[in-house]
């Protein structure tokens, strides 16, 4: 087989800066050695993990018009 220079990508430290301000180092290929990776959204914010409200937002009136639509479904 022939060996391809460069094939795999560069895996290097960086740094990983959760939403509460706690950072942590990992491997990972984003970015350049030493870039941040700063996270808007992480388990200790995410409803789905925390078991939190779920609530759906209604954008342009599609979560109305459905509701409307299928209000005696169900």
């Amino acid at each position: 087989m022939k060996k391809i220079k460069d094939f795999h990508p560069d895996y290097h430290t960086i740094r990983v800066v959760m939403t509460d301000g706690t950072e942590f180092f990992t491997h990972s290929t984003y970015g350049k050695e030493g870039d941040t990776l700063t996270l808007d959204i992480d388990p200790i914010s995410h409803p789905a993990w925390i078991g939190g409200d779920q609530r759906l937002t209604d954008r342009g009136g599609r979560l109305s018009r459905f509701k409307k639509k299928f209000e005696g479904l169900f």
